[in-house]
């Protein structure tokens, strides 16, 4: 019973983690008036924060695979909840963008450590499913910050949004202080994780860990576009209000994704009794499916067909969420896995942040159904990839 109660604790502290850097994105409008920003700087906001994120996630990692991995969450769950409240405070853009940025280090912590504890607290049987289920509360908080953002933004002022998060957040670490154990924890007669620097040469000396670092970083592409501009994309080509603009630019692909957490999931724990390269297969075959349909998502005019193509990707996001840690945990040693989770992140942050600001720079010149495009080619070539891992890689 403890595995899943531990997912549920830890679904909610998910959702906290995506609702608090996801809000921004659904306020960009009024932002964008107050400080009188370009859309480069708007891109920028997502970049910062990607990028800061992304270095500070192999540290972050790192410490949970040699520390406690409970005290990691629960330090990043707090200060990261305060540095939301800090930016409902912000006097200018300047400010904005270094909460951002820290906002960036303190949510670093959390990924790495929650995955890897709960892929140490199941097994081969449910590993899948129990990893999907958690990113499920990754959803729930792209939704919530999508629609609750922009309703917020509409009714009561940008900055309302993050000081009631911020402070939902500090509650939630308070009560985790007395709930949140790592049964599972590595025992003294494990192997010890080695430094940070042996512990990167030792994860990219590994075959299959280097294709999925490439995996990772493609499929970003695609990500971070969404999850950025998805938003303004509804707001300004169909005259979307805020709120329904972040909804839509949320549900449909959250929803999708959750059912595909569900299937994949299942599916994956399912077919690895027969099959080794099953966590592989199942979101490579699921990308290759859903890389057309996200090109016609920026390609076409009817809105009808923009969230199709929307639902489809969203189904295969759900298969990729379900299986990376389980992945990696068949490449990495067990001391190891949070480190390399946390590589991952570094990898798809840097690219993914990449695009959105080039989506930014360049959308006045392609649009972002152009950066959806560009991003369809990107999930193309990782799917490719990724069906191409095979034993020979550290696939165990």
């Amino acid at each position: 019973m403890w595995p899943w109660i531990l997912v549920a604790m830890l679904w909610v502290v998910g959702m906290l983690n995506y609702l608090d850097r996801q809000v921004i994105f659904s306020l960009f409008p009024p932002i964008q008036k107050e400080f009188t920003a370009s859309n480069t700087q708007l891109g920028l906001l997502s970049t910062s924060f990607l990028w800061v994120y992304g270095f500070a996630s192999p540290l972050g990692g790192w410490a949970a695979d040699r520390f406690s991995r409970r005290w990691v969450i629960l330090a990043g769950l707090a200060a990261w909840s305060a540095i939301t409240w800090a930016t409902g405070l912000a006097g200018s853009f300047g400010e904005l963008l270094a909460a951002r940025a820290l906002m960036g280090v303190s949510e670093a912590c959390y990924l790495p450590a929650a995955l890897a504890m709960i892929a140490a607290a199941h097994s081969e049987k449910t590993r899948s499913l129990a990893t999907g289920l958690h990113q499920s509360g990754l959803y729930a908080g792209i939704i919530v910050g999508g629609w609750g953002g922009g309703w917020m933004g509409e009714h009561y002022g940008w900055r309302s949004a993050f000081t009631v998060l911020g402070l939902a957040g500090v509650a939630y670490a308070a009560v985790l202080v007395f709930l949140l154990r790592d049964r599972n924890a590595p025992s003294r007669d494990s192997a010890p994780t080695p430094p940070l620097w042996p512990a990167l040469a030792q994860l990219f000396s590994l075959g299959g860990f280097r294709t999925l670092f490439s995996y990772v970083s493609l499929c970003a592409l695609a990500f971070w576009v969404i999850y950025t501009w998805l938003p303004t994309y509804f707001h300004e080509k169909f005259g979307m209000s805020l709120g329904g603009a972040g909804f839509s630019a949320t549900f449909y692909v959250q929803a999708a994704s959750f059912a595909g957490i569900l299937a994949g999931g299942w599916w994956s724990d399912r077919w690895m009794r027969s099959n080794a390269r099953a966590r592989a297969l199942t979101p490579g075959v699921a990308f290759v499916v859903a890389a057309p349909f996200l090109f016609l998502s920026g390609a076409t005019d009817a809105k009808a067909l923009v969230i199709a193509g929307l639902v489809v990707f969203g189904i295969a996001r759900g298969c990729y969420d379900a299986n990376l840690m389980p992945l990696v945990c068949q490449v990495v040693p067990a001391e190891l896995r949070a480190t390399a989770y946390g590589v991952l992140n570094m990898g798809g942050c840097v690219f993914g942040g990449v695009m959105a600001l080039l989506a930014g720079a360049f959308k006045d010149l392609i649009g972002i159904g152009g950066a959806l495009q560009v991003s369809a080619v990107g999930v193309l070539l990782a799917a490719i990839l990724l069906l191409r891992l095979r034993h020979a890689d550290n696939l165990r």
